[in-house]
């Protein structure tokens, strides 16, 4: 494991892939957050609205795709892997570029990458960005950018 002062000194941390896994979207999991979160629009959470909107099925809403890909297999294994304490991780942004919409009953794709990494602080604060590609059946739905800042204690 990787001392918490020395995350720069990770051989091809950038550009690395981590597991793909693919992910069915499910209705009542995609109504119950859609519940929680306050999208009302019955495109969400009526089948029959959202045919009649010209939706296949129920939209997906844009934050959903993030709460996908916490389905990964080891979410946190890259933390882990840097000799970094998971339990002092901090969310720092998440970007969401769409090239299709995503409904209920897909299929969908995820392929992550590490594409930045870096420190703040003096080494008080690592940083990773991962870059994840979404498709389904081949095709690109939307690609997902998660930053995440882990506080490692060290003094600047």
């Amino acid at each position: 494991m990787v001392g918490i002062n020395d995350t720069s000194s990770v051989p091809g941390i950038i550009g690395r892939r981590l597991a793909p896994f693919d992910v069915h979207v499910e209705r009542d999991l995609l109504r119950l957050f859609c519940e929680i979160t306050g999208f009302q629009s019955a495109i969400y959470h009526d089948v029959a609205s959202a045919r009649q909107a010209g939706y296949p099925d129920l939209l997906v809403p844009p934050t959903y795709l993030f709460s996908l890909e916490l389905r990964r297999p080891d979410p946190y294994g890259i933390v882990r892997e840097l000799g970094l304490d998971v339990s002092r991780l901090l969310h720092g942004g998440q970007e969401f570029r769409y090239q299709a919409p995503c409904f209920a009953g897909d299929l969908l794709r995820f392929e992550p990458r590490i594409v930045e990494h870096y420190d703040k602080r003096g080494g008080a604060l690592v940083f990773l960005v991962r870059e994840t590609e979404v498709t389904r059946a081949g095709q690109s739905v939307a690609t997902l950018r998660n930053t995440a800042i882990i506080q490692t204690g060290a003094t600047p």
